[in-house]
């Protein structure tokens, strides 16, 4: 019964971090985009803004081959005019208009990213070596801070999963890792939500897959594991032993209670063994016995 409350206050602890986190990345981004965006162009950008309006009109019909760009259901692009972020928005899906000369686009996919962690040789806090690898799913909840805020969202966050995976084998014992896989899964899915919402990211599951150990502790392991059936064989052959000589002298002493238990034990054992022809039945005889047959 402790193992369904412990999994129930885990998941309500995850789901309170995650409220926290969203909170706190909703008022990272209102503060972003409140001190980084500019208020107004300058007279230069104004001016380029202009000449490349001025070139496009220009220029047309031709220049309605350039001038759109399309946008998929799944993808958000963010505008940077004259390096500048415009009108603090994502624009998308469909087809959208920029001016080539003085915008640059950043296309950003929307969808689920599965990574597969490299598997990971590091050492337990028992000092013991093992290679671990994973599975991370995330993806992009904020196209503007996943531009805005870092340079690859994509090689950061795999680069996390790395690093968070090797910290969490670290501070945990071989025993535990084995035992509980799901708790060091946990581990390194709240330190990478906690690190990568700042960044637009939201981690939405990691997976340990496979747990790796060297040849020669997997032979020690397993020498140890056969010790201890060894043990606990002979110790229950120990105590079989114990309760057969127990029945066997309460068997006796029952036989000894009446003169003819053990004449009638003894014909039992006669009439069990005489079933089978290939045994020959040797019947013993007392001296004086004999002695009083042939008078």
């Amino acid at each position: 019964m402790s193992t369904p409350v412990s999994i129930q206050q885990s998941f309500v602890i995850e789901n309170e971090n995650y409220n926290e986190a969203h909170r706190s990345e909703q008022l990272n981004l209102q503060l972003m985009r409140t001190t980084t965006a500019p208020k107004e162009n300058s007279i230069v950008e104004t001016v380029l803004v202009g000449l490349s309006i001025l070139l496009l009109v220009l220029l047309f019909p031709l220049s309605l081959l350039v001038v759109f760009v399309k946008v998929r259901q799944f993808e958000r692009v963010v505008i940077l005019r004259n390096g500048k972020l415009r009108h603090r928005e994502t624009y998308g899906p469909g087809l959208i208009f920029y001016l080539p000369c003085i915008d640059s686009l950043k296309f950003l996919d929307l969808r689920v990213i599965c990574h597969s962690v490299h598997p990971q040789e590091t050492l337990t806090k028992d000092s013991l070596s093992m290679t671990v690898d994973a599975v991370v799913y995330y993806k992009i909840k904020d196209p503007i801070l996943a531009v805005m805020r870092v340079t690859d969202y994509k090689h950061s966050t795999q680069y996390i999963a790395a690093t968070t995976l090797r910290n969490a084998i670290g501070s945990k014992k071989l025993s535990e890792i084995l035992k509980d896989r799901r708790a060091v899964s946990l581990q390194v899915f709240e330190s990478m939500r906690n690190m990568t919402h700042n960044w637009g990211v939201q981690v939405l599951r990691v997976e340990i897959k496979d747990i790796r150990l060297p040849l020669q502790l997997q032979k020690a392991m397993a020498a140890e594991a056969e010790s201890t059936r060894l043990a606990s064989a002979k110790i229950k052959v120990a105590k079989a032993e114990i309760e057969c000589n127990r029945s066997l002298q309460t068997a006796t002493e029952m036989l000894m209670d009446n003169q003819w238990g053990m004449t009638l034990r003894y014909l039992q054992s006669l009439q069990t063994i005489s079933g089978d022809k290939t045994h020959t039945i040797v019947i013993p005889y007392s001296v004086e016995t004999l002695k009083n047959i042939f008078k």
